[in-house]
């Protein structure tokens, strides 16, 4: 396997020269487990850990490594090695992290392509879809909305399915699967060699059954759905990136149950252009698009020319991103004052001693 092939690009390799790192090995980050990592080569697998300066600089979860990340490494022992460096990411996607108020979470970096994988039968959310799409505008990533088990429902209801989306989101390219009747090639036939590919979705929804698929092994334990409660069972664990022989590289995701909106303003825009096409001719230049006269969204929402189930879902996305810009202020603010008090106590600490 060529380094190309991994996803390795001229970018890359320049950052390597100009920062004096042609001197260690370059490798991608496969897997991630709290403080360890599998670091992969053309040739070769590593587990890693953090050499001790790049630990203790780090300042949020942010500057450890991700899966996807392009690292600088050094070998100390057969199979071992320490990272050195991270190189810049071309791309984060990220969300809100679960629990953390004003935090986020990389879900992976380096992202070409997002393969936002829905199951018709009962996991179809269009609202949620909107979330998904929102986080991949955020970081200036494609999406391509798989329609997974398709063989459970008629094709009228297919049909219908589709059209709603068409409805709702515009220029979204849609591809319909399924493990008994039209396969996976529809999938295949994106997959270029080099790029890399992000499943997301809930659990259940057939994302490690695609992936098998994909590479024509079993990568990733499958389960059933659960009968009593109709809901998918949870089975990745983990984030890992897999290079397939085939061209591409994919990362498999856990469910995500929660798909918090972070700073995410670009995201809303792009997700949700057509609303916002109507308020660049609102009367006044703040208007919040809920209650103020000469509103041009409201306008629009009212002659039914913008959909109401989406207008209603922006504003949702829209307090979420408020919420949180508005919790990462207050923790930047409280992270200040920590600091602060750490140097003065430093100072008078280095004081008493004279």
């Amino acid at each position: 396997m060529k380094y190309s092939k991994l996803g390795y690009t001229n970018a890359q390799e320049k950052y390597r020269t100009e920062n004096n790192l042609s001197d260690f090995e370059v490798g991608r980050i496969s897997l991630e487990h709290k403080d360890r990592y599998v670091v992969k080569t053309p040739t070769n697998e590593f587990d890693a850990e953090l050499i001790g300066n790049l630990r203790f600089t780090a300042e949020s979860r942010s500057d450890f490594p991700a899966v996807g990340d392009w690292v600088a490494f050094s070998e100390y022992d057969q199979g071992k090695a320490i990272i050195h460096a991270i190189y810049p990411r071309k791309t984060i996607l990220e969300r809100q992290a679960v629990g953390k108020t004003g935090q986020v979470q990389i879900i992976a970096s380096n992202i070409d392509c997002a393969l936002l994988v829905q199951a018709v039968d009962r996991d179809f959310n269009i609202n949620r879809l909107e979330r998904y799409l929102t986080l991949c505008n955020a970081s200036k990533i494609e999406a391509i909305l798989v329609l997974s088990k398709i063989d459970l429902i008629t094709k009228i209801e297919l049909d219908a399915i589709i059209e709603q989306v068409n409805q709702r989101i515009k220029e979204l390219t849609i591809l319909t699967v399924s493990e008994f009747t039209s396969g996976y090639d529809p999938v295949k036939s994106v997959l270029k060699e080099g790029k890399t590919y992000c499943l997301l979705g809930s659990s259940g929804v057939g994302k490690s059954t695609l992936l098998n698929h994909l590479s024509g092994e079993q990568q990733m334990k499958t389960g059933a759905i659960s009968t009593s409660v109709n809901k998918g069972k949870h089975v990745t664990s983990h984030r890992e990136l897999i290079v397939l022989e085939s061209g591409g590289i994919v990362i498999d995701n856990p469910g995500m149950r929660e798909v918090g909106i972070a700073d995410t303003a670009s995201g809303l825009e792009m997700t949700f252009d057509s609303i916002l096409e109507y308020a660049q001719h609102c009367l006044f230049g703040n208007c919040t698009h809920m209650h103020e006269q000469g509103c041009a969204v409201l306008e629009a929402l009212e002659n039914g020319e913008i959909d109401s189930d989406s207008y209603t879902n922006f504003r949702k996305l829209e307090k979420e991103k408020i919420h949180f810009e508005s919790d990462a202020l207050e923790r930047k603010k409280k992270d200040k004052d920590f600091g602060k008090m750490i140097k003065n106590f430093k100072k008078q600490r280095k004081n008493n001693k004279y």
